[in-house]
């Protein structure tokens, strides 16, 4: 049995990898890219190796499940957009559904779930009432959370669709308002690029620069993998498509006091998916970098996470993240007594 994940990150860097499996690797890359919410890009990355005739068919799902998912994930943006037409608001997609509405190849097999978008704060109010009045109700009606939400987070409590029973998540920032990093929300809304659709995304840089405050300046690490690829696919395309990309990264790194994080995503991706890194950013690997490549491993062949004590110390990290130590110490409190 695999150990860990480092089977899967090996085979989509590097497809051919998997010919040296027998039946129970197959079992266990399957099983890992699944538990990962990577099985989709797994199945393209290997769609021109000659994998054995039984693991075809898994794979021919997946991209059939994931082509699925994308249409999902557009009908449900322009659900959105329709039901904030009347409001003359720029809305800005997010993450897998940004991915897969500016055909970038971080979309490509990407697993998408709830539809995230961020519009101008101010608009907060109108935008929610749109939502309510189009369909859109709360999932967290609990009076504490709502009002941790409104004052303290970067986005407004999760909404679902009472009929399709979609999740939306409304932003005004990229990260809690009680985290370090204060990123710059006007220059983002500012700078994004308007789609076809009506839709916006947010300008390369800072879509980079999302995914990487998403991961290291915020959560838990958890789905870190699939946010690390989706990393390395967005460098891979900028980078190739813009020789003022990294200049320009650079530049939007500082404004939006990212550069920390930046360095740490950049090393690790170098690390893990051979991702092609500016010399600016391409410093060696410090010790720490090993701790984050422990909790992003954790997975054995079952596709069961692993490593539980790391695991545990990534969740109260991520915590620490969001609020200064009294805050935190409250709101745990709170949260304890109303369970």
């Amino acid at each position: 049995m695999m150990r860990n994940a480092q089977p899967l990150v090996d085979a989509l860097r590097e497809p051919e990898t998997v010919l040296s499996l027998d039946g129970a690797g197959w079992t266990d890359l399957i099983s890992i890219a699944r538990a990962e919410s990577l099985i989709g890009s797994l199945a393209h990355r290997l769609a021109n190796v000659a994998v054995p005739e039984v693991i075809k068919p898994v794979l021919d799902d997946a991209i059939q499940a994931t082509d699925l998912a994308r249409l999902q994930a557009l009908w449900e943006a322009d659900c959105a957009r329709r039901a904030l037409v009347p409001l003359n608001c720029k809305t800005i997609l997010m993450k897998g559904t940004a991915y897969v509405a500016a055909d970038c190849d971080a979309g490509i097999g990407r697993s998408i779930g709830d539809l995230d978008i961020m519009v101008d704060r101010a608009q907060l109010p109108a935008v929610e009432k749109a939502l309510l009045d189009a369909g859109w109700e709360w999932v967290k009606p609990d009076p504490y959370d709502d009002e941790y939400y409104r004052e303290h987070m970067h986005e407004l409590p999760p909404l679902i669709h009472r009929e399709r029973d979609r999740m939306i998540d409304v932003h005004h920032t990229i990260l809690p308002l009680t985290a370090k990093p204060t990123p710059n929300a006007q220059a983002m809304l500012d700078a994004a690029i308007k789609l076809d659709s009506g839709l916006y995304v947010m300008a390369p840089a800072d879509m980079l620069l999302h995914s990487i405050a998403h991961l290291f300046a915020d959560g838990d690490l958890a789905g870190g993998l699939r946010n690390l690829w989706d990393i390395d696919r967005l460098v891979r395309q900028f980078s190739q498509a813009d020789g003022e990309f990294w200049m320009e990264l650079g530049k939007r790194a500082k404004l939006h006091g990212l550069e920390r994080h930046i360095a740490r995503a950049l090393r690790l991706a170098a690390q893990l998916y051979d991702t092609p890194v500016d010399k600016a950013y391409g410093g060696p690997a410090i010790f720490a970098d090993n701790i984050y490549i422990r909790r992003l491993l954790a997975r054995d062949g079952w596709g069961r996470e692993t490593r539980k004590f790391t695991r545990q110390a990534f969740y109260i990290r991520s915590h620490w993240l969001r609020m200064p130590p009294l805050m935190l110490a409250g709101h745990l409190w709170t949260k304890w007594r109303n369970t």
